[in-house]
C-alpha cells in the first residue's frame, strides 16, 4: 500500500492492508496464476515490501488464507447464532448463508478448497485442515444440541455436505446446491420431540 508522504509507517496496518488488497486477487486469479512482480505491481508495492512484511509470496498467501478463514469461520457462526437456539433453525441458517454466498457474482468456491488443490504445500495444508476443523466445531455442536446419539459423527457427515455443496456450486450447479445439502442436512438431524427434545 503506498504510504502518503510525511504519514507514519504502522507496520500492522500496512501488513493488514496488502492482505486485504492481495485476498479478491488471488481469488480471483488462483495462488500460481499471478507471480511476483504482477503481485507487486497490482498491490502497489514494491518486492522489498512484499519481503520485508510476508518474506516471500508463499507468506503473503499463507497470512491471505489465515485471514479469508478467520472471516468466513465468523460469519457462518454469526448465522448460526442468530438464529437462536433451535439447532434446526441454526443448520438451516448455515446453508442459507453459503447459498446466497453461492449466488454472488464473484464466487468462485471456497479458497481454502482452491487453495488445497492449487497448492500442494504443507503450511497450506495445515491452514486448510484447521479451517475444516473450526466447521467442524461448529456442526458437531449443533448435532449435540439437536441430541445426536454420536456427534461427532453426525457433524463430519454435516461437514461432509457443506463442503460438498461448496464445491458442486463452484463448478457444476450453484443455484441448487445449497438448498439440496441442506435438505439433506436437516433429515440427517435427529427428530424432535413436543418438549423440544431429540427423539432417540
Amino acid at each position: 500500500m503506498p504510504v502518503p508522504k510525511g504519514s507514519t509507517i504502522d507496520p500492522e496496518r500496512t501488513r493488514a492492508g496488502i492482505v486485504e488488497a492481495a485476498t479478491p486477487l488471488l481469488y480471483e486469479r488462483g495462488l500460481d496464476g499471478i507471480g511476483v512482480a504482477e503481485l507487486c505491481t497490482r498491490l502497489g508495492i514494491s518486492k522489498e515490501t512484499l519481503y520485508r512484511y510476508f518474506g516471500s509470496k508463499e507468506g503473503l498467501i499463507e497470512a491471505v488464507l489465515t485471514a479469508r478463514s478467520e472471516r468466513v469461520t465468523s460469519w457462518i457462526a454469526e448465522a448460526a447464532a442468530a438464529a437462536g437456539d433451535d439447532p434446526r433453525a441454526q443448520l438451516t441458517a448455515v446453508f442459507d448463508v453459503l447459498q446466497r454466498w453461492y449466488e454472488e457474482p464473484d464466487f468462485r468456491g471456497c479458497a481454502l478448497q482452491n487453495a488445497a488443490a492449487q497448492h500442494h504445500v504443507e503450511a497450506v495444508r495445515t491452514i486448510t485442515a484447521r479451517h475444516l476443523d473450526r466447521r467442524l466445531d461448529l456442526l458437531t455442536g449443533i448435532a449435540g444440541r439437536a441430541g445426536a446419539d454420536h456427534p461427532e459423527t453426525l457433524g463430519r457427515q454435516l461437514l461432509l455436505l457443506v463442503e460438498g455443496a461448496t464445491l458442486v456450486a463452484a463448478h457444476h450447479d450453484r443455484a441448487g446446491a445449497g438448498g439440496h445439502a441442506k435438505l439433506a442436512a436437516l433429515a440427517l438431524l435427529p427428530a424432535a420431540r413436543p418438549g423440544g427434545r431429540a427423539r432417540r
